[in-house]
Parts: structure tokens; C-alpha cells; sequence
């Protein structure tokens, strides 16, 4: 791959987006191309901008994480669009539906300081 790893952002939460953002937007070779507050407008902006990864929060409204990780796993277009879910939950059963939805793995959010 040349050039920087192209990353969305997608999460409910301005606060968290935005924390994300100042971190990777201090990281080399990372870049935040987009960001979306719902399922729904992730799948939007990512099928348009076709980003490498997609930092996915998994409770979302309207939409949550896994519905529209199986939406953009599931378009070709996407294919090589790697999705890494972002959740609080450490379950089991929970955490299986996301891999079953498509995701390539996990950062768990820690509330610890």
C-alpha cells in the first residue's frame, strides 16, 4: 500500500470521534478521511469516500455497528475495506456477532484512566 492508511471514523458520540480523531491525526502514515454519527451514515460515507479502515462503534441509533458492518462487508465494491469495532461490551455472544457480521477485529473501550 502507498500513501497513508485512509481511516472513517463512526461512532454516536462527537466526544469520541473527536478524541479519536486528534490521536490518529497525530499518527504518521494514518489519515481521517471521514466520520459518521450512525450505521446508517457510515455505510453512506463509506461507499463514498472507499476508505482502507473503519473504526465501527457497535450501539449506535437508527443503525448499530453490526447491521452496517454486514452492509459493507457484504457490498463488493467494499470488499477490501477493513471494519474494527469499537464497543464497551466484552460478551461473548455479542462479540461473536460482530465477527459473524464481518469485522476483522476489536478495541475495547475502557472507561479506566
Amino acid at each position: 500500500m502507498t500513501g497513508p492508511v485512509r481511516v472513517v471514523i463512526v461512532d454516536d458520540q462527537e466526544m469520541v470521534r473527536t478524541g479519536l480523531r486528534v490521536i490518529l491525526d497525530h499518527t504518521p502514515d494514518i489519515e481521517v478521511v471521514g466520520e459518521a454519527c450512525d450505521g446508517l451514515d457510515a455505510y453512506r460515507v463509506v461507499r463514498d469516500l472507499v476508505p482502507d479502515v473503519v473504526l465501527m462503534d457497535i450501539r449506535m441509533p437508527r443503525s448499530d455497528g453490526i447491521e452496517a458492518t454486514r452492509t459493507i462487508t457484504g457490498d463488493p465494491v467494499l470488499g477490501d475495506v477493513q471494519v474494527i469495532a469499537l464497543t464497551t461490551f466484552d460478551d461473548d455472544e455479542y462479540l461473536a456477532g460482530a465477527l459473524r457480521a464481518g469485522v476483522a477485529g476489536f478495541l475495547l473501550k475502557d472507561s479506566s484512566p
